[in-house]
Formats: C-alpha cells, structure tokens, sequence
C-alpha cells in the first residue's frame, strides 16, 4: 500500500488552484522568454513538458558528480595544496553545457505545457520542487571554480552564502504562501547565464586566471563572488519580498493571515539552518572543513525537502506545517555534539543521516507526485490524455 502525504484537504485544493505571477525583469522578458518560444518550436509534440523539467535537473546533478569527483574537497583550484590535481579543463566546458540546457529546458517546460495543452497544477509543483533541490548544487559548483586558499574564501563563509541564496529562495515561496502570487526574482536569469559564462571562461583561461583581484575593488574574484551573492539577497532579495508583502497586506490582496500564521513556515527552515550552524561550528571533528561537500549536500536536501512541503501548502491554500520531522534526528546529533566530544563519530553521523534524508526526501517527492497526478487524472511524464480529466492550473 502507497504511503499517502497528500490529505483530502490538499488534494481538493489542487482542484482549485490558479497560478498567479509578476515577472518584470527586462532581461527574462525581453531575451529569454523570445528566445525559448523560438526554442520551444524544435520540440516534438509528443515529448511532456515535466519531461523536460526533470531533464534539466539531472544536467544539473551530472555537473554535481562531475565536480565531485575531480574536485571532491575543493582543492583542485588551490595552488597552496599540489597534492590535488586541478579539474581537467573538458569538465568546465561540460559543465558549462550543463548549466545552459538545464537552463533552457527550465524556461521551456512551461511553454511546452501550454503547447501542449497539458498544463496542471504538477507541472508547477514538480518544476519548483526540483528547483528547491537545485538551489544545491548550482552554487556548490561554482565554489569549484574558485577553490579554497587565499584568493577565494572558506568552506564556512561558503555555507553561509549557500544558506543566503537558499533563504532567498524559500522566502520568495513563503511570500507566495501570504500573497498569491509568485514575484519572479530578476536575478535568476542572470546568475544561470552568468555562472554558464564563468564556466567558459574558465575553460577558456583555467582556473588560475580567478586568482586576480578585482580591479578597483581590492579584494579578490572569489571573494567578490561572495559579495554579489550577498547583495543579491539581502539588498536586492529579501527587502523585496517583505516590501511586497506589506503591499498585500495594506492593500488586503494577500491572504492576510495574523502575524503568527504568516510567519508559521519559516519555523523549520531557520531551525535547520541554525542546527547546521551549530553542528558546523562546535564539531570537535571540524566536520564542514574536512567534509564540506557532503555537509552542504544534507543541508540542500533537506531544504528542499521542507520546501517543497510549504510549496504544496501554498498551491493547495492550506496550512503550512510549523515543524518538520527529519529535523528530530538532527536535533539528536547536534545535542550529541554540544555534549560529548564525539570526534570522527560526527563523519558516520553526518554519512547516516544524509543517507536517511535522501531516502525520505525522494520517497516523499515521487509518492506526492504519484498522489497528485492519480488525484488529477494526469500522466507524469507522458501527454497522453486519460479517460477522465480533472480540473488543473498552469505549468508554471
């Protein structure tokens, strides 16, 4: 018997579900969005939009295992540690391959929905979910590009940044929760064709030539790599979507939930974050120094895992759980090491728990999906129609 996730509450949400967005990025409008209905033409009818979805994530999951393999530790772009040979100049390039189509395929899924005619509500629940995973593996990459050593930054100042672009992320979701609508970032566009660009570039002049500083700044590329990740959250990000949501709610076009009901989602994704804070910074092993691939991967995984959750609330206008039960065993470990000094024990820990998360995270991930499409009468990866068809939204 098929574990359920899905009540009937939600399920009859669903049903009721109309996508709402603001895109005004110049960029998105007047560039990408031509161009991937000029694409899009290329496509064969008889290929699902998710298809594509999923297709784009997984050229985002083969750059991951790419990097880590050739560069497992983020040493290969540090000349202060030879023992570690540099990533081969070929896997740039591949890299950069990946990162354009998944982003191409990601901007065309929707238009092929439409198409198509197949647009439904999982269309957009699969296409964000899998984006809440890759906020992962998008910026983790990039540290390849940089490396450890004096002309980039740390392993803990890279976690920081990663759990920024994160939160950037879950709050634009949490804004969509309160309001109904899904304010598109103008730097999404951006930061895919900019991190496609670097990875060229590098191909093109090895990673040696990063190892410059910025010219009239002082400060190294890596470390005004940083910095832009840095302003493009908490300048250009985050005071947007509160600055929307005090527009909804003065104007009462949100949901207008009281104070606590509207910060209710961001219990679990600040709990998780200040968990690994703490694990990352009193482990007696040095755990995210040592292991920061791996640390950064559980922390990805089971973000987008309390993501998505917040994402189906949103869509199905139900309430958003205030707490996520794959956080009890973290709570467990970090309790572990804030109390006893349990040394390379931390390394067996973090490797079970991140086998734990992934195992739940992608159980959870195909049964909602398999919920949602037998609810809605839909195939997944298929644009065969059914017998029965049920009310639906848009793919994206």
């Amino acid at each position: 018997m098929t574990f359920k996730y899905l009540s009937r509450e939600v399920l009859q949400g669903f049903d009721k579900y109309k996508y709402s967005s603001v895109d005004t990025s110049p960029l998105s409008n007047y560039v990408m969005h031509p161009f991937w209905n000029w694409l899009v033409q290329f496509l064969p009818m008889w290929i699902a939009p998710n298809v594509l979805t999923f297709a784009g994530f997984l050229l985002l999951i083969v750059k991951f295992f790419m990097f880590t393999y050739y560069d497992a530790y983020f040493y290969a772009s540090d000349d202060s540690h030879p023992e570690y040979p540099s990533v081969p100049q070929w896997v740039w390039i591949a890299a950069a391959l990946c990162m354009f189509w998944a982003h191409q395929l990601d901007g065309c899924d929707g238009k092929q929905a439409r198409r198509t005619k197949t647009s439904s509500p999982l269309g957009e629940l699969f296409d964000h979910g899998l984006d809440s995973w890759a906020t992962l593996f998008m910026p983790l990459a990039m540290y390849s590009v940089f490396g450890r050593g004096e002309h980039s930054i740390s392993p803990d100042r890279t976690f920081y940044v990663l759990m920024s672009l994160m939160l950037m992320f879950f709050v634009s979701h949490w804004e969509k929760y309160n309001t109904g609508v899904l304010f598109l970032t103008w730097g999404y566009d951006v930061s895919q064709l900019t991190m496609t660009f670097i990875y060229v570039l590098t191909y093109l002049g090895g990673y040696q030539m990063w190892k410059i500083n910025v010219p009239l700044t002082g400060i190294s590329c890596g470390r005004f790599f940083e910095f832009v990740m840095y302003v493009s959250v908490w300048v250009c990000g985050v005071p947007v979507s509160l600055y929307n949501l005090y527009l909804a709610r003065r104007d009462k076009t949100g949901k207008n939930y009281g104070v606590f009901e509207a910060c209710r989602p961001l219990v679990p994704p600040l709990l998780e974050f200040a968990l690994f804070t703490v694990w990352a910074q009193c482990s007696s092993y040095n755990l995210l120094s040592k292991h920061p691939r791996l640390f950064c991967l559980t922390v990805g995984t089971l973000f987008s895992n309390i993501t998505c959750r917040i994402i189906v609330s949103g869509m199905s206008n139900t309430r958003a759980p205030a707490f996520n039960w794959l956080l009890i065993p973290l709570i467990a470990i970090v309790t572990g090491v804030l109390t006893l000094h349990l040394g390379v024990i931390e390394l067996y820990l973090l490797v079970a728990y991140t086998i734990f998360v992934h195992a739940a995270h992608i159980h959870y991930g195909i049964c909602v999906v398999k919920e949602l499409a037998d609810h809605l009468n839909i195939y997944v990866f298929s644009v065969a129609r059914p017998s029965k068809t049920s009310p639906g939204g848009d793919n994206k």
